[in-house]
């Protein structure tokens, strides 16, 4: 089941990373400033930073088929939405309803992967997702690229509409996809959300999670700006976008194995400060090929990040409220998405792209140091533990 559940995430995951490249074109295209592409980047964050940790509290109690069905539809009805209300106007109202059934969707199928397994099936199931979502940042950026070239913007709605339908498609045709899941009992979930971020580690992986996303969307969103300030066409940009999905597909392969040996902070420490330095790299150069070598090195850098924040944020969550952390996760993700681009949008338009890639370097390289702390931390908690389990077999 976790591989026809990592083909449902698969499709959505096409879906919107192409929805997103096609909003940021259609926007350039329609004149659109840095700062109103960053606009744009901040609306399709938006009611996911409202709604997140209430979908997971959907998710928790209600289980997670009907959230992935509605989410799959909305999405879908987004995408399509600028082919009956053209401009800007339309591609707002499109980020809005993308953003809207992507938070259902994404805190439910992670919560359907963490229910599949626990501990190292855990991990190698989160692995095998993460594979699946690389996928999906390849194929949706060429495939957008592709068709605006040569089918034009409007088709292109159509296409990515469809295809994120197929969702519900799939889950309609294989119902044991979803097992059956027994209400979450309100009782259950003794203290609010906030509650739950008394757990120090709980709270150092949101953040690294913050950071982290910040590093992959704006990748997503500034990208495109800076590949047609340099001259590029819309399929180079988009082919060169997919060099990073083959970097983070490569490395996610390995995560298994390197987490085995290093553990996921670990990992999580080196991904986080190779990418903080490969950003610095980006605005150095304009050639198609080398950005694709940066975008690659990018890839290595964040292509383990988001998973393991996804199974540390899983491991950390109460017994019963996974979906809520998750949801938690997601709202602090969507407050960095929001905040970041028109920040960095604001600073684009004003003094060029250059020191956006460099402070978003200095973010994640912060990342990188955040997590080393809590490395540390960790292993001094276990050291702790060992010693206290040593003095009770000794007494």
């Amino acid at each position: 089941m976790i591989y026809l559940a990592v083909l449902v995430s698969l499709l959505q995951g096409i879906s919107m990373r192409g929805a997103k490249f096609l909003v940021s074109l259609s926007a350039l295209a329609e004149g659109a400033t840095p700062f109103q592409v960053g606009v744009l980047a901040a609306v399709f964050a938006a009611l996911p930073l409202l709604l997140a940790v209430y979908a997971g509290k959907v998710s928790d109690r209600i289980g997670v088929k009907r959230p992935l069905l509605a989410g799959a539809a909305v999405i879908s009805a987004g995408i399509a939405l600028p082919l009956a209300v053209p401009g800007i106007s339309g591609l707002v109202a499109c980020a809005a309803l993308v953003g809207l059934g992507h938070i259902f969707f994404h805190v439910s199928i992670h919560n359907l992967i963490g229910a599949y397994g626990e501990g190292a099936a855990r991990t190698s199931n989160f692995a095998t997702f993460s594979l699946g979502a690389s996928i999906a940042a390849f194929i949706g950026p060429s495939l957008g690229g592709i068709s605006i070239d040569h089918l034009g913007f409007p088709a292109t709605h159509a296409l990515l509409a469809a295809v994120a339908l197929s969702p519900a498609v799939v889950l309609l045709a294989y119902p044991r996809l979803v097992p059956a899941r027994a209400p979450h009992p309100k009782a259950e979930a003794a203290g609010g959300s906030l509650a739950m971020l008394r757990d120090p580690g709980l709270r150092r992986t949101l953040l690294m999670s913050g950071m982290a996303i910040t590093g992959i969307e704006l990748f997503t969103f500034y990208f495109p700006v800076y590949g047609r300030s340099v001259g590029l066409t819309a399929s180079a940009i988009g082919m060169v976008m997919s060099s990073y999905a083959v970097a983070a597909f490569i490395v996610r392969l390995g995560m298994s194995r390197a987490t085995r040996r290093l553990g996921e902070i670990g990992v999580l420490t080196a991904s986080l400060f190779m990418a903080g330095l490969t950003y610095l790299l980006v605005p150095l150069v304009s050639q198609a090929p080398l950005l694709a070598v940066i975008a690659f090195l990018l890839g290595i850098g964040l292509g383990c990040a988001q998973p393991l924040t996804i199974i540390l944020t899983y491991n950390h969550a109460p017994a019963g409220r996974s979906g809520e952390a998750l949801g938690m996760r997601l709202t602090v993700n969507k407050l960095t998405q929001i905040a970041v681009p028109l920040a960095f949008g604001a600073m684009g338009t004003a003094f060029g792209l250059v020191p956006v890639f460099w402070a978003n370097a200095a973010l994640l390289i912060g990342g990188g140091f955040l997590s080393l702390a809590e490395s540390r931390m960790t292993a001094a908690r276990d050291a702790a533990a060992a010693v206290a389990e040593q003095q009770e077999e000794d007494t």
